[in-house]
């Protein structure tokens, strides 16, 4: 029954990321912004909702158990940028392979990847430095947390900066295929496009809040911590809308899209939800936490400079997917 409420939510995760990147590809294309300000901020954030609540609702409204609680939250806040630097980045490559082959050239925008790996590589230094500071010393802690959001906010300002140029240059968002809602007979308008947005999105929600209650009860089933299966459960279901987003796009060669989507997700969650657990969580050096914080960094950084070399391809995202293999190795030995 458990695994079985499990199954749904990743079915209704699917049907929500399908719904959701359809009425974004419209809306970009609507409000003539850069495919880098569509992939890396609006379909990142928009996307990110599963795994921004996730943590939210155990930590202020989960179970009756604040500890569970607390587990639930790191795991999720953690497990979120592990998955998407590692497995979602493989995923997106072995979707491609067959197509393109292993030494294909995998083509994003350069300033936009580029600017999003280097944000959150600072961000996510910071994060693994405050999980060696007291939770006592909360002037420190607090510092780090504001400091990390003024990291997104000023990442935020210099994307929507760069955008208009971008279009000029032709990097435009281009809708492929009808709005869904239109197949029904509705007008293809803003206020149409906004209602399937608040749809997907609520789907996500939904999912997410019955991920929550359902890991809750594997975990005492397995007789595993509610940290490790949170590090390695949930972000498969959170992150689910950005993998099948960005392989929904890199099929289509609108790989700057697929990337920024990814890696715009890193940044909020490397940014605004570490914040959170330095904040209201115990966040300490767990072997999980730090083994999950090193791959993690790890995966960026050899994305920033294979990306810095020139020659981004196919096969250089299996290293990502090999490091999540390592990081499964680290945590269940």
């Amino acid at each position: 029954m458990v695994f079985g409420q499990l199954l749904l939510m990743l079915v209704v995760i699917l049907i929500a990321a399908e719904i959701f990147t359809n009425a974004l590809e419209h809306l970009g294309e609507r409000l003539k912004i850069s495919e880098g300000v569509t992939g890396s901020l609006f379909a990142a954030v928009g996307t990110a909702m599963p795994e921004t609540m996730v943590p939210l609702l155990a930590i202020f409204a989960g179970t009756t158990d604040s500890h569970v609680n607390e587990e639930i939250g790191v795991g999720a806040i953690l497990g979120a940028p592990l998955m998407l630097s590692t497995l979602s980045l493989a995923l997106m490559s072995f979707a491609v392979l067959a197509k393109r082959g292993l030494s294909g050239h995998l083509t994003p925008e350069h300033t936009g990847l580029r600017r999003d790996l280097n944000f959150f590589l600072l961000a996510f230094a910071l994060a693994g430095v405050a999980l060696f500071v007291p939770h006592d010393i909360t002037v420190v802690r607090a510092a780090l947390a504001i400091g990390m959001v003024l990291i997104y906010f000023v990442y935020v300002m210099v994307t929507l900066r760069a955008s208009t140029q971008l279009v000029k240059d032709g990097h435009g968002t281009e809708a492929e295929g009808k709005m869904m809602l239109a197949r029904l007979g509705l007008p293809t308008n803003m206020l149409v496009i906004v209602l399937q947005l608040l749809l997907g999105v609520g789907l996500l929600i939904a999912g997410a809040k019955g991920f929550i209650n359902g890991v809750q009860e594997a975990a005492a089933l397995l007789h595993i911590s509610a940290l490790l299966l949170s590090l390695l459960i949930i972000p498969i279901a959170t992150e689910l809308p950005e993998k099948v987003n960005s392989i929904l796009w890199i099929r289509r060669h609108k790989d700057t899209l697929a990337f920024g989507n990814i890696t715009g997700a890193m940044v909020f969650q490397g940014t605004l939800l570490p914040a959170i657990g330095i904040m209201l969580t115990p966040w300490t050096p767990q072997i999980e936490v730090l083994s999950g914080v090193a791959i993690t960094f790890i995966a960026a950084l050899w994305l920033r400079v294979i990306h810095a070399r020139g020659q981004l391809r196919v096969w250089h995202l299996s290293v990502n997917g090999a490091l999540y293999i390592l990081y499964l190795v680290i945590a269940l030995t």
